[in-house]
């Protein structure tokens, strides 16, 4: 059953009715640095990225996790940069996505793609959950690559941080206020899916 209970809600403005959580899912930065994520969810954000499709069933994905206060958690927050760093330690739990691009058989074929899948699986389940998280770029993948021994065939690609949403002020900052509470947008179907030729739209 859906269990949304974000603080604030920036529903998708759509032309069809969807799931729920994809019909709600943002990336808030505002987190409560007083809540939890229990090892219970993490688990259920992991099953559900564990059971995304990939290409011959290679399953490229791997997860670093670390929940608030614990080592890892600190580990990974060091490797973010100083603007993420600025939020995202509120967060409940941070974690690094990682393709595994190698196995026994040679190069995985489409392994940014698996991953891509397996991420947007924990993503969803974390809104099931009553959760929200935020993928980010601006991480350091070499220093996660030496801090937890990340082997040459697997690239740490995406950091994410999960938590319980906070009011928008938590950050301070008016700009970043907000960029919090300001309207989603997304192209619209017409520039988005094409019939019969490129560019001629199929809604």
């Amino acid at each position: 059953m859906w269990q949304h209970r974000a603080l604030m809600r920036k529903p998708a403005e759509t032309s069809a009715p969807l799931a729920e959580a994809i019909h709600h899912r943002w990336s808030p930065r505002a987190f409560d640095e007083a809540a939890e994520v229990s090892w219970d969810q993490l688990r259920a954000l992991l099953e559900a990225a564990r059971w995304a499709p990939s290409f011959g069933n290679t399953q490229p994905a791997r997860f670093l996790v670390g929940r608030r206060g614990d080592e890892t958690f600190r580990r990974i927050l060091a490797t973010l940069t100083p603007r993420n760093q600025s939020w995202a330690h509120r967060a409940g739990a941070l974690l690094v996505a990682v393709m595994v691009t190698r196995n026994e058989k040679g190069e995985i074929p489409y392994a940014e793609f698996g991953l891509g899948l397996a991420a947007q699986n924990l993503v969803l389940q974390a809104v099931h959950e009553g959760l929200a998280a935020h993928q980010m770029a601006g991480f350091d993948a070499e220093a996660v690559r030496r801090e937890f021994g990340v082997p040459a065939e697997a690239v740490p690609r995406v950091a994410i941080a999960v938590g319980h949403q906070a009011a928008p002020e938590v950050l301070g900052e008016e700009r970043d206020v907000e960029r919090e509470r300001a309207a989603r947008k997304r192209l619209p179907l017409a520039e988005f899916a094409y019939t019969g030729t490129w560019g001629e739209a199929a809604f």
